[in-house]
């Protein structure tokens, strides 16, 4: 029973550091875009942040059980250990490229037996990388309106360290797993003001080569401070669903998003 309760803790945290890896998953893109489609380079850097809550089934190890883990943005927060979150966007003439990248590192203990001395404890630390590269061209290109198609990958990569001490003694078991999701999407970015604009962009992918399947939407609404600063507040949803080798991660993460894009 104690190495089941363990296991059910490794998925549950798995599941807060995907939680809070993507608590930072922000307007990952052009939150105050150049509309006009003249040659020249644009770049933009944006850090983020997602408060997402999560809903799913997780299995971090071969040999465990799937467990369903429903989580707010507030119940993962105390676990967070470390997290770095950020995106690049560049256009040259029609032709764009993005980069959203997070890594995030979280712990959970727990103590089993009675107390106050307990028979068993244990932790998990659990890491979860994840970064979307992207390419596209920018199929509209007007003062009134812009849309860019995209295409390109996701990669995911996800490490659990199980910790169980008892009686002095204490065992470690590690195990990773990961893949990559082809995506395809659309980004369409629409001016209200000089200062004011909204932003939606939706993606799709896995198609079996990866995860079974896997798609994002985000909508913003930004306002421009100067030509090299842009606040962008919104929503997000991120959706997967992989099931291979014994490892299960079929999760959707969902919350309201704030971001900081700093354009060069």
């Amino acid at each position: 029973m104690r190495y089941a309760a363990l296991l059910t803790l490794a998925a549950a945290c798995t599941a807060q550091t995907a939680s809070a890896a993507d608590a930072f998953a922000g307007p990952s893109e052009e939150p105050a875009a150049v509309t006009d489609a003249g040659p020249g380079w644009a770049l933009q850097i944006t850090p983020y942040m997602w408060a997402a809550g999560l809903k799913g089934d997780i299995s971090p190890f071969r040999r465990a059980p799937t467990i369903g883990v429903e989580k707010s943005f507030s119940d993962v927060m105390d676990d967070l250990n470390f997290g770095g979150f950020v995106n690049v966007w560049a256009r040259y003439d029609r032709f764009v490229l993005s980069g959203d990248m997070m890594y995030v590192d979280t712990t959970d203990s727990h103590a089993f037996g009675a107390l106050p001395i307990p028979a068993t404890s244990g932790s998990v630390d659990s890491k979860q990388f994840m970064a979307t590269l992207q390419g596209g061209y920018r199929v509209v290109a007007t003062p009134d309106f812009t849309l860019d198609a995209l295409a390109g990958a996701r990669f995911w990569h996800i490490s659990n360290d199980v910790t169980v001490s008892a009686l002095g003694v204490s065992r470690t078991y590690g195990e990773s797993f990961g893949w990559v999701d082809p995506v395809v999407g659309l980004r369409a970015f629409l001016p209200l003001t000089d200062k004011l604009s909204v932003q939606a962009q939706a993606d799709v992918g896995g198609f079996g080569a990866g995860s079974d399947i896997t798609w994002s939407a985000l909508a913003t609404i930004n306002y421009t401070f100067t030509d090299h600063l842009s606040v962008s507040a919104g929503y997000k949803v991120l959706d997967v669903d992989y099931d291979r080798g014994g490892h299960v991660f079929d999760t959707r993460l969902s919350g309201p998003v704030l971001g900081l894009t700093l354009r060069f």
